[in-house]
């Protein structure tokens, strides 16, 4: 059985069959018999293809983190033209050695513009970053982006050879057409697009905004479930890959390459979206946070928010993670004789929150979808005074937290805001007056 591509492949088919398993090993083809048998690099591949090999690891990694996946396509990814340096100031890697050091402020951003009237902007040109910590080069830490766009990529394509990215639509859908084949995305759901393969950004409902966390760090994986058990969280069967599908329509492409914290582009003669066949378990993933098992109280207090977490970037401290992605989604409070919103804290941890839809129950103003919001490593923050003010005085009955999604990019290393970021119009310079008046309550027991 077939069924036809979306018009960003207008000229291919692929199987049905949907691959669902987050770290499974995968085999497709689009065309039958493309898929070598019994092994990888045959001396002459079917259908006159070429054998390529995409390793997201270490040769040498343990089997059970190995990730890497061999490509049957129509030319190797080798036929292309010579990189030059592409200025793109506002997509920002890592601080620089003299940047002013950020202040010790909880920051939040209004949110992020559209494109004007007039503009056309693509996923490459409508990304700006936030903010940024650690190094490619060292493969440490994380840049969170902001995506605004109202134009397909059409012909041209996207490898970042820095980091793999994490992309969570807030308005409008997604069309992401990888090298291994074609994932739509709406607001609600997340792609995940491993580091070094090629892919473009269709926007199929017209202007869209996304968030975007660029991962230099460990690969994101699945969190581990300790006293919780086998089950819970984010499960590893709702995460789907793509079946096999390529472009057949000739002509040249252009290919914007991350790399070292630049970005490149080069011209060449043909289409990356050139795969037949594939097998392997480094592919890129859609998952839908409707599906997340919201672990919670069912006695009192409120937990911590990691029982949130849906993927994980381990770093070398066991539990300390280089970055994790946590979402609040749609859930019951239940807790007796507690504090419900989330508490006033300090963390280790530094949080950049974005909000996809609704209403955050920690800010219920001020905080709207399409912004954001960020508290450094041990900057105090928590509920505002009319969020205090209502949840302390609630009569404390059952509640569903219902039409909302609010997610964090949490990160072990200080991030960074830009320059653009700082900006006053797209900052919220009022944001810390929501503290202002929680006043002193204590009243003297004598």
């Amino acid at each position: 059985m077939n069924r036809d591509l979306p018009t960003a492949l207008p000229t291919t088919t692929s199987p049905m069959a949907a691959l669902t398993g987050f770290g499974n090993h995968f085999a497709s083809e689009a065309v039958p018999g493309a898929l070598p048998q019994g092994r990888n690099s045959p001396q002459r591949v079917a259908h006159g293809l070429y054998a390529e090999l995409l390793s997201g690891t270490a040769f040498t990694a343990p089997r059970a983190e190995n990730r890497r996946s061999w490509l049957y396509r129509r030319q190797p990814s080798v036929v292309t033209g010579a990189h030059q340096l592409m200025p793109q100031p506002l997509w920002q890697t890592g601080p620089a050695a003299d940047e002013a050091p950020g202040a010790p402020d909880p920051l939040r951003w209004h949110p992020f513009a559209m494109p004007d009237e007039g503009a056309s902007l693509d996923f490459v040109d409508g990304l700006v970053t936030v903010c940024r910590n650690g190094d490619p080069d060292a493969q440490t830490g994380i840049a969170v982006h902001v995506v605004c766009a109202n134009r397909s990529m059409a012909r041209r394509a996207l490898v970042n050879a820095d980091g793999e990215m994490l992309l969570v639509p807030q308005q409008g859908r997604l069309v992401v057409t990888t090298e291994l084949g074609v994932l739509t995305a709406a607001p609600g759901q997340i792609v995940l697009v491993p580091r070094g393969m090629a892919f473009k950004v269709a926007l199929p409902d017209g202007a869209a905004r996304a968030y975007v966390c660029e991962n230099h760090g460990a690969a994101f994986r699945l969190p581990e479930l300790g006293p919780i058990g086998s089950n819970g969280l984010a499960n590893p069967r709702d995460f789907v890959a793509p079946a096999a599908a390529f472009e057949a329509e000739a002509g040249p492409y252009e290919i914007v390459r991350r790399f070292g914290g630049h970005s490149w582009r080069c011209q060449q003669p043909g289409t990356p979206f050139n795969v037949v066949a594939w097998h392997g378990n480094l592919v890129p993933l859609l998952y839908d946070t409707a599906h997340f098992n919201t672990i919670g109280t069912v006695s009192f207090d409120h937990p911590d928010p990691s029982i949130f977490t849906v993927l994980t970037s381990p770093s070398d401290t066991p539990g300390v993670a280089n970055c994790d992605f946590v979402i609040f989604p749609p859930r019951w409070m239940v807790a007796e004789d507690t504090f419900r919103p989330p508490w006033y804290h300090r963390n280790v941890m530094s949080e950049f929150m974005g909000l996809v839809l609704g209403q955050y129950d920690a800010k219920p103003e001020g905080f709207r979808p399409g912004g954001a919001s960020l508290h450094n490593a041990m900057v105090p923050h928590g509920p505002d005074t009319e969020a205090f003010e209502r949840a302390s005085a609630a009569e404390l009955q059952p509640h569903k937290l219902a039409d909302t999604l609010a997610f964090m990019f949490e990160s072990r290393y200080r991030l960074r805001p830009t320059a653009w970021a700082m900006q006053p119009g797209r900052l919220d310079t009022a944001y810390a007056d929501c503290w202002a008046t929680l006043a002193d309550r204590y009243k003297d027991p004598a």
